[in-house]
Protein backbone atom coordinates (compact mmCIF):
# COMPACT_ATOMS: atom_id res chain seq x y z
CA UNK A 1 0.00 0.00 0.00
CA UNK A 2 2.49 2.37 0.80
CA UNK A 3 4.32 1.61 -2.52
CA UNK A 4 1.22 2.58 -4.08
CA UNK A 5 0.99 5.32 -2.77
CA UNK A 6 4.44 6.48 -3.60
CA UNK A 7 3.98 5.66 -6.70
CA UNK A 8 1.16 7.30 -7.33
CA UNK A 9 2.53 10.63 -6.09
CA UNK A 10 5.59 10.12 -8.33
CA UNK A 11 3.28 9.97 -11.19
CA UNK A 12 0.89 13.27 -10.21
CA UNK A 13 4.55 15.31 -9.23
CA UNK A 14 5.21 13.96 -13.17
CA UNK A 15 1.79 14.71 -14.65
CA UNK A 16 2.29 18.74 -13.06
CA UNK A 17 4.60 19.49 -15.67
CA UNK A 18 3.17 17.16 -18.53
CA UNK A 19 -0.37 18.49 -18.69
CA UNK A 20 1.74 22.05 -19.93
CA UNK A 21 4.63 22.72 -20.49
CA UNK A 22 4.13 26.26 -19.87
CA UNK A 23 2.92 25.52 -16.47
CA UNK A 24 4.34 27.54 -13.27
CA UNK A 25 6.79 25.54 -11.37
CA UNK A 26 6.67 26.47 -7.44
CA UNK A 27 8.65 25.88 -5.09
CA UNK A 28 7.62 23.25 -2.43
CA UNK A 29 6.19 26.22 0.17
CA UNK A 30 5.31 28.77 -2.64
CA UNK A 31 1.54 26.69 -2.81
CA UNK A 32 0.50 27.81 0.50
CA UNK A 33 0.70 31.35 0.05
CA UNK A 34 -2.83 32.82 -0.84
CA UNK A 35 -3.27 33.91 -4.44
CA UNK A 36 -5.77 36.31 -5.45
CA UNK A 37 -7.99 34.78 -8.01
CA UNK A 38 -10.10 37.59 -10.54
CA UNK A 39 -13.22 37.14 -11.88
CA UNK A 40 -11.41 36.35 -15.08
CA UNK A 41 -10.19 33.07 -13.69
CA UNK A 42 -13.31 32.06 -12.01
CA UNK A 43 -15.78 32.35 -14.76
CA UNK A 44 -15.39 28.51 -15.87
CA UNK A 45 -15.71 27.39 -12.76
CA UNK A 46 -18.74 29.62 -12.04
CA UNK A 47 -20.45 28.08 -15.26
CA UNK A 48 -19.76 24.72 -14.49
CA UNK A 49 -21.11 25.86 -10.94
CA UNK A 50 -24.51 27.20 -12.33
CA UNK A 51 -24.83 24.49 -14.53
CA UNK A 52 -24.77 21.96 -11.72
CA UNK A 53 -27.23 23.73 -9.21
CA UNK A 54 -29.66 24.12 -11.97
CA UNK A 55 -30.78 20.60 -10.66
CA UNK A 56 -32.09 22.06 -7.49
CA UNK A 57 -34.68 24.53 -9.73
CA UNK A 58 -36.05 21.17 -9.39
CA UNK A 59 -36.61 21.17 -5.77
CA UNK A 60 -37.94 24.75 -5.18
CA UNK A 61 -40.74 23.38 -7.59
CA UNK A 62 -41.66 20.71 -5.62
CA UNK A 63 -41.89 23.23 -2.91
CA UNK A 64 -44.36 25.18 -4.65
CA UNK A 65 -45.66 23.01 -7.11
CA UNK A 66 -48.82 21.52 -4.78
CA UNK A 67 -50.24 25.26 -3.92
CA UNK A 68 -50.91 25.14 -7.80
CA UNK A 69 -52.09 21.60 -8.74
CA UNK A 70 -54.50 21.11 -5.68
CA UNK A 71 -56.66 24.26 -6.33
CA UNK A 72 -56.38 23.06 -9.81
CA UNK A 73 -57.78 19.32 -9.41
CA UNK A 74 -60.72 20.97 -6.75
CA UNK A 75 -62.00 22.85 -9.48
CA UNK A 76 -65.07 21.23 -11.44
CA UNK A 77 -63.67 21.06 -14.55
CA UNK A 78 -60.99 18.93 -13.62
CA UNK A 79 -61.04 15.51 -15.31
CA UNK A 80 -58.99 14.00 -11.50
CA UNK A 81 -61.16 14.48 -8.74
CA UNK A 82 -59.49 14.24 -5.66
CA UNK A 83 -60.57 13.67 -1.86
CA UNK A 84 -59.35 15.84 0.94
CA UNK A 85 -57.29 12.93 2.38
CA UNK A 86 -55.25 12.55 -1.16
CA UNK A 87 -55.06 16.13 -1.33
CA UNK A 88 -52.89 16.03 1.50
CA UNK A 89 -51.07 12.95 0.70
CA UNK A 90 -49.68 14.91 -2.52
CA UNK A 91 -48.80 17.95 -0.43
CA UNK A 92 -46.69 16.03 1.98
CA UNK A 93 -45.51 12.75 -0.05
CA UNK A 94 -42.68 14.98 -1.27
CA UNK A 95 -41.06 15.31 1.84
CA UNK A 96 -41.65 11.64 2.96
CA UNK A 97 -39.27 10.77 -0.58
CA UNK A 98 -36.44 13.60 -0.44
CA UNK A 99 -34.25 11.67 2.81
CA UNK A 100 -34.13 8.14 0.66
CA UNK A 101 -32.80 10.38 -2.38
CA UNK A 102 -30.37 12.28 0.38
CA UNK A 103 -29.59 8.64 1.82
CA UNK A 104 -28.22 6.68 -1.21
CA UNK A 105 -26.62 9.56 -3.23
CA UNK A 106 -23.91 9.56 -0.55
CA UNK A 107 -22.43 5.90 -1.78
CA UNK A 108 -23.24 6.56 -5.39
CA UNK A 109 -21.09 9.71 -5.73
CA UNK A 110 -18.53 7.96 -4.06
CA UNK A 111 -18.44 5.27 -6.64
CA UNK A 112 -19.24 6.94 -10.18
CA UNK A 113 -18.27 9.87 -9.45
CA UNK A 114 -19.94 13.49 -8.66
CA UNK A 115 -20.33 14.20 -12.49
CA UNK A 116 -22.27 11.34 -13.41
CA UNK A 117 -24.58 11.21 -10.65
CA UNK A 118 -25.32 14.68 -11.22
CA UNK A 119 -25.98 13.75 -15.27
CA UNK A 120 -27.78 10.71 -13.95
CA UNK A 121 -30.42 12.60 -11.29
CA UNK A 122 -31.77 14.29 -14.02
CA UNK A 123 -33.13 11.13 -15.28
CA UNK A 124 -35.92 10.82 -12.86
CA UNK A 125 -36.97 14.48 -12.89
CA UNK A 126 -37.59 14.03 -16.94
CA UNK A 127 -39.68 10.49 -15.80
CA UNK A 128 -41.72 12.42 -12.97
CA UNK A 129 -42.60 15.20 -15.28
CA UNK A 130 -43.95 12.91 -18.14
CA UNK A 131 -46.14 11.13 -15.87
CA UNK A 132 -47.56 14.68 -15.11
CA UNK A 133 -47.56 15.40 -18.53
CA UNK A 134 -49.77 11.99 -19.10
CA UNK A 135 -51.65 11.59 -15.77
CA UNK A 136 -54.83 9.90 -16.13
CA UNK A 137 -55.44 9.47 -12.23
CA UNK A 138 -54.16 10.10 -8.80
CA UNK A 139 -51.85 7.13 -8.87
CA UNK A 140 -49.80 8.82 -11.56
CA UNK A 141 -49.83 12.11 -9.62
CA UNK A 142 -48.72 10.24 -6.72
CA UNK A 143 -46.12 7.83 -8.70
CA UNK A 144 -44.70 11.59 -9.94
CA UNK A 145 -44.64 13.50 -6.40
CA UNK A 146 -42.54 10.39 -4.90
CA UNK A 147 -40.29 10.14 -8.21
CA UNK A 148 -39.65 14.42 -7.73
CA UNK A 149 -39.39 13.81 -4.18
CA UNK A 150 -36.92 10.95 -4.49
CA UNK A 151 -34.84 12.95 -7.37
CA UNK A 152 -35.00 16.12 -4.96
CA UNK A 153 -32.99 14.31 -2.46
CA UNK A 154 -30.46 13.31 -5.33
CA UNK A 155 -29.50 17.06 -5.68
CA UNK A 156 -27.45 16.91 -2.80
CA UNK A 157 -24.86 16.21 -5.10
CA UNK A 158 -25.06 19.57 -6.89
CA UNK A 159 -23.44 20.72 -3.59
CA UNK A 160 -20.25 18.33 -3.04
CA UNK A 161 -19.47 18.77 -6.63
CA UNK A 162 -19.90 22.97 -6.39
CA UNK A 163 -17.55 22.39 -3.17
CA UNK A 164 -14.93 20.59 -4.69
CA UNK A 165 -14.42 22.94 -8.20
CA UNK A 166 -14.44 26.31 -6.88
CA UNK A 167 -11.75 28.26 -5.58
CA UNK A 168 -11.78 28.90 -1.38
CA UNK A 169 -12.09 32.49 -2.23
CA UNK A 170 -15.41 31.65 -4.68
CA UNK A 171 -16.81 28.98 -2.90
CA UNK A 172 -18.98 30.46 -0.37
CA UNK A 173 -20.23 33.06 -2.63
CA UNK A 174 -21.04 29.57 -5.48
CA UNK A 175 -21.95 27.68 -2.73
CA UNK A 176 -24.73 30.07 -1.59
CA UNK A 177 -26.37 30.00 -5.30
CA UNK A 178 -27.99 26.53 -4.59
CA UNK A 179 -30.45 28.71 -2.26
CA UNK A 180 -30.95 31.31 -5.07
CA UNK A 181 -32.02 28.54 -7.60
CA UNK A 182 -34.24 26.92 -5.45
CA UNK A 183 -35.46 29.99 -4.69
CA UNK A 184 -35.95 31.07 -8.35
CA UNK A 185 -37.75 27.56 -8.47
CA UNK A 186 -40.28 28.26 -5.93
CA UNK A 187 -40.70 32.12 -7.86
CA UNK A 188 -40.98 30.67 -11.51
CA UNK A 189 -43.81 27.80 -10.15
CA UNK A 190 -45.88 30.83 -8.73
CA UNK A 191 -45.52 32.84 -11.70
CA UNK A 192 -46.50 29.99 -14.26
CA UNK A 193 -49.20 28.74 -12.06
CA UNK A 194 -51.05 32.11 -12.98
CA UNK A 195 -51.67 31.57 -16.15
CA UNK A 196 -50.67 27.63 -17.23
CA UNK A 197 -52.40 24.43 -16.52
CA UNK A 198 -50.41 22.28 -14.23
CA UNK A 199 -50.22 19.27 -17.07
CA UNK A 200 -48.60 22.84 -18.90
CA UNK A 201 -46.27 23.41 -16.54
CA UNK A 202 -45.06 19.98 -16.29
CA UNK A 203 -43.54 20.41 -19.87
CA UNK A 204 -41.97 23.50 -18.50
CA UNK A 205 -40.46 22.14 -16.10
CA UNK A 206 -39.35 18.85 -17.92
CA UNK A 207 -37.67 21.49 -20.67
CA UNK A 208 -35.58 22.91 -18.01
CA UNK A 209 -34.48 19.66 -16.87
CA UNK A 210 -33.21 18.73 -20.40
CA UNK A 211 -31.15 21.62 -20.64
CA UNK A 212 -29.06 20.57 -17.33
CA UNK A 213 -29.21 17.29 -18.52
CA UNK A 214 -27.37 18.72 -21.62
CA UNK A 215 -25.37 21.10 -20.04
CA UNK A 216 -23.47 18.52 -17.50
CA UNK A 217 -21.88 16.77 -20.37
CA UNK A 218 -19.91 19.84 -20.94
CA UNK A 219 -18.44 20.70 -17.44
CA UNK A 220 -15.19 18.18 -15.92
CA UNK A 221 -15.33 15.80 -13.71
CA UNK A 222 -14.59 16.82 -9.46
CA UNK A 223 -10.32 16.85 -9.13
CA UNK A 224 -11.01 15.93 -5.80
CA UNK A 225 -12.82 13.00 -6.34
CA UNK A 226 -10.62 11.82 -9.31
CA UNK A 227 -7.83 11.93 -6.55
CA UNK A 228 -9.00 10.73 -3.69
CA UNK A 229 -11.45 7.65 -5.08
CA UNK A 230 -9.95 7.01 -8.50
CA UNK A 231 -6.62 7.68 -7.73
CA UNK A 232 -6.07 9.17 -11.15
CA UNK A 233 -3.83 12.16 -11.55
CA UNK A 234 -3.86 12.74 -15.46
CA UNK A 235 -7.84 12.78 -15.14
CA UNK A 236 -7.12 15.19 -12.48
CA UNK A 237 -5.16 17.60 -13.75
CA UNK A 238 -7.25 17.70 -16.97
CA UNK A 239 -10.10 18.38 -14.88
CA UNK A 240 -8.37 21.32 -12.98
CA UNK A 241 -6.59 22.51 -16.10
CA UNK A 242 -10.51 23.21 -17.29
CA UNK A 243 -11.30 25.27 -14.38
CA UNK A 244 -8.04 27.21 -13.97
CA UNK A 245 -6.59 28.71 -17.67
CA UNK A 246 -3.96 30.79 -15.33
CA UNK A 247 -0.96 28.46 -14.88
CA UNK A 248 0.34 29.29 -11.14
CA UNK A 249 -3.47 29.05 -10.23
CA UNK A 250 -3.81 25.57 -11.50
CA UNK A 251 -0.42 24.47 -9.96
CA UNK A 252 -1.35 26.06 -6.62
CA UNK A 253 -4.88 24.26 -6.69
CA UNK A 254 -3.38 21.07 -7.64
CA UNK A 255 -0.80 21.26 -4.69
CA UNK A 256 -3.80 22.19 -2.42
CA UNK A 257 -5.25 18.78 -3.40
CA UNK A 258 -2.38 16.51 -2.80
CA UNK A 259 -2.46 18.13 0.98
CA UNK A 260 -5.67 17.32 1.07
CA UNK A 261 -5.08 13.63 -0.24
CA UNK A 262 -1.96 13.30 1.93
CA UNK A 263 -3.86 14.02 4.92
CA UNK A 264 -6.85 11.63 3.75
CA UNK A 265 -4.33 8.71 3.51
CA UNK A 266 -2.64 9.46 7.08
CA UNK A 267 -5.98 7.65 8.20
CA UNK A 268 -5.82 4.31 5.83
CA UNK A 269 -4.02 1.40 6.72
CA UNK A 270 -0.62 0.40 5.63
CA UNK A 271 -1.72 -2.67 4.22
CA UNK A 272 -3.98 -4.47 2.66
CA UNK A 273 -3.68 -8.01 3.55
CA UNK A 274 -6.55 -8.23 6.16
CA UNK A 275 -10.19 -7.43 4.99
CA UNK A 276 -11.50 -7.17 8.65
CA UNK A 277 -8.65 -4.29 9.47
CA UNK A 278 -9.67 -2.47 6.32
CA UNK A 279 -13.08 -2.94 7.86
CA UNK A 280 -11.68 -1.34 11.03
CA UNK A 281 -9.62 1.08 9.48
CA UNK A 282 -12.96 2.21 7.34
CA UNK A 283 -14.79 2.54 10.34
CA UNK A 284 -12.16 4.41 12.58
CA UNK A 285 -12.45 7.45 9.98
CA UNK A 286 -15.55 8.35 11.44
CA UNK A 287 -13.66 8.54 15.25
CA UNK A 288 -11.75 11.32 13.70
CA UNK A 289 -12.33 14.55 15.00
CA UNK A 290 -12.12 16.02 11.40
CA UNK A 291 -15.05 14.10 10.76
CA UNK A 292 -17.42 13.36 13.99
CA UNK A 293 -16.86 17.11 14.83
CA UNK A 294 -18.17 18.65 11.73
CA UNK A 295 -21.24 16.32 11.61
CA UNK A 296 -22.39 16.98 15.09
CA UNK A 297 -21.82 20.48 14.54
CA UNK A 298 -24.25 20.31 11.35
CA UNK A 299 -26.34 18.28 12.58
CA UNK A 300 -27.24 20.42 15.37
CA UNK A 301 -27.21 23.39 12.96
CA UNK A 302 -29.90 21.85 11.10
CA UNK A 303 -31.66 21.15 14.27
CA UNK A 304 -31.95 24.76 14.67
CA UNK A 305 -32.92 25.40 11.45
CA UNK A 306 -35.44 23.26 11.30
CA UNK A 307 -37.48 24.09 14.65
CA UNK A 308 -36.65 27.81 13.93
CA UNK A 309 -39.93 27.71 12.20
CA UNK A 310 -38.39 28.86 8.90
CA UNK A 311 -39.81 26.38 6.66
CA UNK A 312 -43.04 26.38 8.59
CA UNK A 313 -43.26 30.39 7.89
CA UNK A 314 -42.91 29.72 3.86
CA UNK A 315 -45.17 26.50 3.76
CA UNK A 316 -48.40 27.93 6.12
CA UNK A 317 -47.82 31.43 5.04
CA UNK A 318 -51.72 32.20 4.06
CA UNK A 319 -52.72 30.33 7.24
CA UNK A 320 -50.60 32.79 9.02
CA UNK A 321 -51.31 35.51 7.79
CA UNK A 322 -55.37 34.65 7.78
CA UNK A 323 -54.24 33.88 11.55
CA UNK A 324 -52.72 36.99 12.71
CA UNK A 325 -55.22 39.39 10.67
CA UNK A 326 -54.83 42.87 9.54
CA UNK A 327 -56.19 44.52 6.55
CA UNK A 328 -52.81 43.00 4.34
CA UNK A 329 -54.82 39.34 5.06
CA UNK A 330 -57.72 40.50 3.71
CA UNK A 331 -58.73 38.58 0.52
CA UNK A 332 -55.40 37.41 -0.11
CA UNK A 333 -55.13 33.89 -1.71
CA UNK A 334 -52.03 31.83 -1.66
CA UNK A 335 -50.80 32.25 -4.99
CA UNK A 336 -50.08 36.18 -4.06
CA UNK A 337 -48.45 35.21 -0.52
CA UNK A 338 -46.43 32.21 -2.03
CA UNK A 339 -45.43 34.96 -4.93
CA UNK A 340 -45.02 37.43 -1.88
CA UNK A 341 -42.99 35.27 0.36
CA UNK A 342 -40.86 33.77 -2.69
CA UNK A 343 -39.70 36.68 -4.25
CA UNK A 344 -38.26 38.02 -0.87
CA UNK A 345 -36.54 34.60 -0.50
CA UNK A 346 -34.83 34.82 -4.13
CA UNK A 347 -33.88 38.35 -4.04
CA UNK A 348 -32.69 37.61 -0.46
CA UNK A 349 -30.71 34.84 -1.42
CA UNK A 350 -29.42 36.84 -4.04
CA UNK A 351 -28.00 39.30 -2.17
CA UNK A 352 -26.80 36.68 0.80
CA UNK A 353 -24.93 34.54 -2.33
CA UNK A 354 -23.04 38.19 -3.21
CA UNK A 355 -22.14 39.34 -0.17
CA UNK A 356 -20.79 36.14 0.70
CA UNK A 357 -17.57 36.60 -1.61
CA UNK A 358 -16.45 39.19 1.39
CA UNK A 359 -18.13 38.35 4.28
CA UNK A 360 -17.75 35.00 6.49
CA UNK A 361 -20.41 32.69 7.09
CA UNK A 362 -20.43 33.29 10.85
CA UNK A 363 -21.62 37.00 10.45
CA UNK A 364 -24.06 36.29 8.17
CA UNK A 365 -25.95 33.75 10.05
CA UNK A 366 -25.58 35.69 13.45
CA UNK A 367 -27.13 38.48 11.91
CA UNK A 368 -29.69 36.07 10.22
CA UNK A 369 -30.16 34.37 13.63
CA UNK A 370 -30.67 37.65 15.65
CA UNK A 371 -33.00 39.37 13.04
CA UNK A 372 -34.93 36.12 13.39
CA UNK A 373 -35.01 36.48 17.44
CA UNK A 374 -36.19 39.84 17.46
CA UNK A 375 -38.95 39.69 15.05
CA UNK A 376 -40.31 37.06 16.33
CA UNK A 377 -40.06 38.23 19.67
CA UNK A 378 -41.66 41.94 18.71
CA UNK A 379 -44.56 39.61 16.95
CA UNK A 380 -45.71 37.99 19.98
CA UNK A 381 -44.94 40.99 22.39
CA UNK A 382 -47.43 43.02 20.11
CA UNK A 383 -49.78 39.91 19.73
CA UNK A 384 -49.92 39.95 23.74
CA UNK A 385 -50.18 43.72 23.82
CA UNK A 386 -53.34 43.52 21.26
CA UNK A 387 -55.07 40.90 23.03
CA UNK A 388 -55.11 42.85 26.26
CA UNK A 389 -58.73 44.70 26.86
CA UNK A 390 -58.39 48.53 26.55
CA UNK A 391 -58.81 49.04 30.45
CA UNK A 392 -55.48 47.24 30.80
CA UNK A 393 -53.59 49.14 28.43
CA UNK A 394 -54.92 52.59 29.59
CA UNK A 395 -52.83 51.75 32.60
CA UNK A 396 -49.60 52.03 30.45
CA UNK A 397 -50.84 54.65 28.34
CA UNK A 398 -51.37 52.74 25.18
CA UNK A 399 -54.44 52.67 22.89
CA UNK A 400 -55.54 50.51 20.52
CA UNK A 401 -54.57 51.23 16.72
CA UNK A 402 -56.28 49.78 13.69
CA UNK A 403 -53.46 51.01 11.10
CA UNK A 404 -50.98 49.37 13.26
CA UNK A 405 -52.86 45.57 12.48
CA UNK A 406 -50.19 44.82 9.94
CA UNK A 407 -47.12 44.77 12.44
CA UNK A 408 -47.26 41.42 12.66
CA UNK A 409 -47.87 40.41 9.65
CA UNK A 410 -44.15 42.85 8.34
CA UNK A 411 -42.61 40.83 11.25
CA UNK A 412 -42.88 37.77 9.68
CA UNK A 413 -42.24 39.10 6.66
CA UNK A 414 -38.81 40.28 8.03
CA UNK A 415 -38.20 37.03 9.90
CA UNK A 416 -38.51 35.29 6.16
CA UNK A 417 -36.01 38.04 4.79
CA UNK A 418 -33.65 37.79 7.95
CA UNK A 419 -33.91 34.10 7.28
CA UNK A 420 -33.29 33.79 3.70
CA UNK A 421 -30.00 35.76 4.44
CA UNK A 422 -28.45 33.11 6.37
CA UNK A 423 -30.85 30.79 8.47
CA UNK A 424 -32.10 29.01 4.97
CA UNK A 425 -29.50 29.12 2.48
CA UNK A 426 -26.09 28.76 4.56
CA UNK A 427 -26.69 25.59 6.44
CA UNK A 428 -26.56 23.65 3.24
CA UNK A 429 -23.71 24.94 1.93
CA UNK A 430 -21.23 24.23 5.24
CA UNK A 431 -21.84 20.21 4.20
CA UNK A 432 -19.41 20.84 1.09
CA UNK A 433 -16.61 22.82 3.21
CA UNK A 434 -16.71 21.28 6.55
CA UNK A 435 -16.82 17.56 5.72
CA UNK A 436 -13.81 16.02 4.78
CA UNK A 437 -13.67 14.61 0.50
CA UNK A 438 -13.54 11.12 1.71
CA UNK A 439 -16.74 11.06 3.60
CA UNK A 440 -18.43 13.94 2.17
CA UNK A 441 -20.74 12.10 -0.36
CA UNK A 442 -21.60 9.50 2.44
CA UNK A 443 -22.01 11.66 5.09
CA UNK A 444 -23.76 14.57 3.15
CA UNK A 445 -26.29 12.49 2.13
CA UNK A 446 -27.17 11.11 5.92
CA UNK A 447 -27.22 15.11 7.46
CA UNK A 448 -29.46 16.36 4.72
CA UNK A 449 -31.93 13.02 5.36
CA UNK A 450 -32.06 14.14 8.99
CA UNK A 451 -32.66 18.23 7.80
CA UNK A 452 -35.37 16.63 5.50
CA UNK A 453 -36.51 14.31 8.71
CA UNK A 454 -36.29 17.33 11.00
CA UNK A 455 -38.80 19.29 8.29
CA UNK A 456 -41.11 16.75 7.99
CA UNK A 457 -41.97 16.86 11.28
CA UNK A 458 -42.17 20.64 11.87
CA UNK A 459 -44.79 20.56 8.96
CA UNK A 460 -46.24 17.76 9.71
CA UNK A 461 -46.71 18.65 13.85
CA UNK A 462 -47.12 22.43 13.06
CA UNK A 463 -51.05 22.58 13.20
CA UNK A 464 -51.47 20.55 15.72
CA UNK A 465 -48.95 22.60 17.82
CA UNK A 466 -51.02 25.42 17.03
CA UNK A 467 -54.14 24.11 18.73
CA UNK A 468 -52.12 23.05 21.82
CA UNK A 469 -50.27 26.89 21.95
CA UNK A 470 -51.61 30.48 20.95
CA UNK A 471 -49.97 31.88 18.21
CA UNK A 472 -48.01 34.52 20.18
CA UNK A 473 -46.80 31.80 22.70
CA UNK A 474 -45.54 30.13 19.37
CA UNK A 475 -43.69 33.30 18.09
CA UNK A 476 -41.93 33.43 21.90
CA UNK A 477 -40.85 29.67 21.79
CA UNK A 478 -39.11 30.65 17.82
CA UNK A 479 -37.87 33.63 19.46
CA UNK A 480 -35.59 31.56 22.32
CA UNK A 481 -34.92 28.85 19.95
CA UNK A 482 -33.39 31.36 17.34
CA UNK A 483 -31.44 32.75 20.49
CA UNK A 484 -30.26 29.36 21.48
CA UNK A 485 -28.74 28.78 17.74
CA UNK A 486 -27.38 31.78 17.76
CA UNK A 487 -25.19 30.75 20.77
CA UNK A 488 -24.26 27.81 19.63
CA UNK A 489 -23.10 29.39 16.67
CA UNK A 490 -21.09 31.59 18.76
CA UNK A 491 -19.18 29.17 20.61
CA UNK A 492 -18.87 26.25 18.15
CA UNK A 493 -19.14 27.13 14.29
CA UNK A 494 -15.76 27.96 12.74
CA UNK A 495 -15.38 30.15 9.85
CA UNK A 496 -14.86 28.82 6.36
CA UNK A 497 -14.09 31.67 4.25
CA UNK A 498 -11.25 31.77 2.31
CA UNK A 499 -9.90 28.35 4.13
CA UNK A 500 -8.90 25.41 2.14
CA UNK A 501 -10.07 22.28 2.95
CA UNK A 502 -7.37 21.25 4.62
CA UNK A 503 -7.15 24.94 6.62
CA UNK A 504 -10.71 23.72 8.08
CA UNK A 505 -9.57 19.81 8.95
CA UNK A 506 -6.30 21.53 10.91
CA UNK A 507 -9.02 23.32 13.00
CA UNK A 508 -10.89 20.27 13.72
CA UNK A 509 -7.61 18.74 14.96
CA UNK A 510 -7.25 20.99 17.69
CA UNK A 511 -8.19 19.79 20.89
Amino acid sequence: MAEKIQNAENEIGEQSSLVDDSVFVISNNSYRKPLNITWRDSYRQILASCIAQSLVIQVGINMAFSAILLPQLNEQKSDIKITKSEASWIASIVAIALPLGSFIIGPLMDRFGRKKMCILTTIPFIISSILFTFASNIWFIYAARIIAGFSGGLTTVSLVYVSEITHQNTRAMLLSLNSVFVSFGILLTCILGLWLQWRTMSLVFCGLIVLSFIGLFFVPESPHWLVVFKNDPNEAAKSLRWIYSNNQIFEHQYQKILESRSSTENTEIATESSKLLRIRNNLSIYKNPVVYKPVIILLLIFFFQQMSGAYVIIFYAVDLFREIGGQFGRGMDEFVALVLLGTIRFLMSIVSAIISKKVGRRPLLFFSALGMTVCSFIAGIYMYITALPQSELDRINVQKNERNNNVPLFCILGYVTFGSIGYLVIPWTLIGELLPVKVRGKLGGVLISMAYFFMFFTLKSFPYILEAVTLQHLFYIISIINLLGFAFLYWFLPETLGKSFSDIEKYFKRK
